[in-house]
């Protein structure tokens, strides 16, 4: 079953200027669609359980206008789905935040920090201060990395081992081999986008003793009816995925995965989950209010209010933000005043942040360049698609939170 969006009759009911949500569309018309720099996108502004603005442009594939109905790949949009799976885990007392990873990943207990070595040369690791704790996965102060950071000798071994490869290694042998690469940094002293919450899917296997992919069904996705969010779409419904693109420096866009015979369509080897979904505007904004909502929606109760409480918070050691801790990428000027919850970044001053936007909102995307957030201060959801990597190409998700913002009249 297809969930279809109906927009409210009028924004104005919901605290919107009608006028300045559309210049919202003009402005991505203009600015990214014209020029060719993105190939299509798909906004959806609701307030509460209403849609206030929603919003198609631009071709799914050549000639073809973007529905509705479309499913994306949401790539980083899938952790804070993997990350409410894991605290159900931590609600059943089946795990603890403090719990040590090796009381799960055994193959983990002699896990050092890197030292030396890379390359052709053997590494070199020392002891870890304190152990990794489950709380280090959630929140990426576990001292894993990305492979395509291409900044250290450790990014430079994931990428050798092509941990990140849709064909990449499964869940249990991508244990293995990381229990051979030391980490980037003592777990707990610094924060780096990770791999963490691919290593929370294969935690979140041992402990169900189910694939991913089901536990996520189970769990997450058939309980809230997202009926459209897969690991691998299936035939059916191949036709409602777009192209998508990476960014080229003289072409502006590069044809990277096609709609047809997409990647997305075959059975993956590696069920990620940090990066591995595809969804829909609709069903992603199914689980955008059940987080609206604290934790439940339509009687379906995900996750309990406080729990969701614990996520949305920032968690970064010394109640530090982004900009200080991370040592790669969202390390940027705007990421002052952010931190980051259990799964979520979460904005904690506005004004550092340099965002016109309301403190505890909470968020994150996806290396296609899409975007969500939750604001429960103004009861507000934003959820952006469109299918351009990487997502550092171009501001598009901070300028539609700013204009957003200054749409609202009450």
């Amino acid at each position: 079953m297809t969930h279809n969006l109906t927009p409210a009759s009028d924004p104005r009911d919901l605290g919107f200027d009608p006028a300045r949500l559309a210049r919202i569309d003009a402005h991505l018309k203009a600015k990214y669609l014209d020029t060719g720099a993105l190939p299509h996108s798909a906004l959806l502004i609701g307030r509460g359980d209403e849609v206030a603005h929603l919003s198609l442009q631009g071709d799914a594939r050549k000639g073809e206008a973007l529905q509705q109905d479309a499913i994306f790949r949401i790539a980083s949009m899938t952790k804070p789905i993997t990350s409410i799976a894991f605290m159900q885990l931590v609600e059943e007392g089946k795990l603890a935040l403090t719990d040590p990873v090796s009381s799960i990943i055994p193959e983990w207990k002699n896990l050092g920090v890197f030292v030396a070595g890379g390359g052709n040369v053997p590494f070199v690791s020392r002891p870890v201060r304190e152990p990794m704790r489950m709380v280090d996965l959630l929140r990426h102060t576990a001292g894993l990395t990305y492979g395509f950071q291409e900044r250290t000798a450790i990014d430079a071994a994931y990428r050798k081992q092509k941990l990140e490869a849709f064909e990449g290694p499964d869940l249990e042998e991508f244990i293995r081999i990381l229990a051979d690469i030391p980490l980037q940094f003592d777990p707990g002293t610094s924060w780096n986008y990770s791999i963490a919450t691919d290593i929370l899917g294969a935690i979140l296997q041992r402990v169900d003793d189910k694939p991913l992919d089901q536990l996520i069904a189970a769990r997450v996705t058939q309980p809230l009816g997202m009926d459209d969010t897969h690991f691998q779409v299936p035939a059916n419904k191949l036709h409602r995925l777009p192209d998508c693109y990476a960014f080229h420096p003289q072409q502006k866009m590069k044809l990277f995965d096609p709609g047809e015979g997409s990647a997305w369509g075959k059975p993956p080897r590696q069920l990620s989950g940090g990066g591995g979904m595809a969804s829909t505007l609709a069903d992603y904004h199914r689980f955008c209010r059940m987080l609206l909502n604290g934790g439940e929606l339509n009687g379906a109760r995900i996750i309990a209010p406080k729990t969701l409480e614990l996520m949305t918070a920032n968690h970064l050691p010394g109640g530090a933000d982004l900009a200080t801790l991370s040592t790669a990428l969202f390390s940027e000027a705007e990421n002052a005043g952010v931190g980051f919850g259990l799964g979520f970044a979460t904005t904690m001053d506005p004004a550092k942040a340099m965002m016109n936007c309301s403190a505890g909102d909470f968020f994150w995307g996806g290396m296609f360049s899409t975007a969500f957030f939750v604001d429960p201060q103004e009861d507000i959801i934003m959820i952006f698609m469109t299918q351009l990597m990487p997502s550092s190409t171009y501001p598009v998700r901070r300028e539609i939170k700013t204009m957003l913002y200054a749409a609202l009249t009450e």
